[in-house]
């Protein structure tokens, strides 16, 4: 193989320095001097100009990145979900999507594969004399319905001219965000606000688990007064326990800082707290929530899968009325003298809001 691939090289260079083989009165040099046969040469030039096989397929990756400037930071399974969510509403056509192994070798020749730069730390110190609340998730970050259970957590992002402190409240069934509030500071009224946004926009948040780490921010009095106000369940990291208690929420942190500024060159103190705010907000209200594909959730943007839930939800309710309707009618029809068989059962008999013709 190594053989193959500097031979591979070799008819590169060969053509590079002929225009393509344009330049004839230099092919049987090269050739010579780089030990290739003419008819080698010849045979990569035609390959050269046969149409990629992948072509299709890269030209797809490519448009995906040129949706979102965020998408360059697609891995190959990300990838792979991607092509596979583009097929699935349509936008693909008939180009064929291989295995996850090809798509990876894919985008390898084509340089798209990065690696992560850099790993978040955690921010909020713990109050060791404030009353805790015990750990209701212990590491389960699964759910299955929208608002059962919540991560939440602070995030500090450098800026220009201070700092920009981010709380958000991500619900672990599709990594929405329901609630995001942001300040030059970390204080509790900070994580209060991110609550009162969550319960602005979704009320049924009532009853939910919103799990947190024992910073001081979240054993304050202030805290726990809107949680008890808002009817929400309170969790917390074990005692002792490190950011792996909290691991959904510090993965998202890690995601956000790196697609929004480390992949990208761009360093957060360049910019002014204002600036990063509207910066953050697009990308978790606009970007996140609607367009990015999320491996841990199927492949699908959260905001997508919340309402493929909410249909499936729609479509059983209107299958279990039309079921129970049925049974109304089938058991007026038992209870008629001649259990309906002479016309005696009528459209007045049957249960109000039936569609049942009268018999003839």
């Amino acid at each position: 193989m190594p053989s193959e691939v500097r031979k591979e090289q070799r008819l590169k260079y060969i053509a590079c320095r002929t225009d393509d083989g344009k330049n004839a009165g230099k092919i049987r040099f090269y050739c010579k001097a780089l030990e290739v046969s003419r008819q080698a040469f010849y045979d990569y030039l035609k390959r050269k100009k046969k149409l990629w096989k992948y072509q299709l397929l890269a030209d797809a990756m490519l448009k995906i990145h040129a949706v979102d400037e965020e998408n360059a930071n697609y891995g190959r399974i990300r990838m792979f979900q991607a092509l596979q969510y583009q097929k699935e509403i349509g936008e693909l056509g008939k180009v064929t999507i291989p295995s996850e192994g090809t798509v990876r070798k894919i985008m390898e020749q084509m340089c798209l594969i990065h690696k992560p730069k850099r790993k978040p730390n955690g921010i909020t110190k713990a109050d060791r004399e404030a009353r805790k609340s015990d750990d209701l998730l212990k590491r389960d970050f699964t759910a299955d319905a929208p608002l059962q259970k919540c991560v939440t957590d602070i995030t500090e992002i450098p800026a220009k001219d201070g700092k920009l402190y981010v709380s958000a409240i991500f619900d672990c069934y599709d990594l929405l965000p329901v609630g995001l509030a942001m300040a030059d500071h970390m204080r509790a009224e900070l994580c209060c606000e991110t609550l009162k946004h969550a319960n602005l926009r979704f009320p049924e948040i009532c009853g939910a688990i919103v799990h947190s780490d024992r910073g001081s921010q979240y054993t304050s009095a202030a805290y726990r007064a809107v949680i008890q106000k808002y009817g929400i369940v309170q969790s917390m990291n074990r005692a002792g326990g490190r950011c792996h208690d909290n691991a959904r929420c510090e993965s998202i942190w890690a995601r956000m800082k790196e697609e929004l500024f480390y992949h990208r060159g761009r360093k957060t103190e360049h910019y002014k707290i204002e600036e990063l705010k509207f910066m953050v907000w697009r990308y978790f209200m606009s970007y996140w929530s609607n367009r990015r594909i999320c491996s841990s959730i199927g492949g699908l943007p959260p905001a997508v899968k919340r309402q493929r839930f909410y249909a499936a939800v729609a479509v059983a309710r209107f299958a279990s009325k039309s079921l129970r309707l049925m049974c109304q009618v089938l058991l007026t029809i038992s209870q008629a003298p001649d259990g309906g068989r002479t016309g005696s059962f009528h459209r007045n008999h049957a249960p109000k809001g039936s569609n049942v013709p009268a018999f003839p």
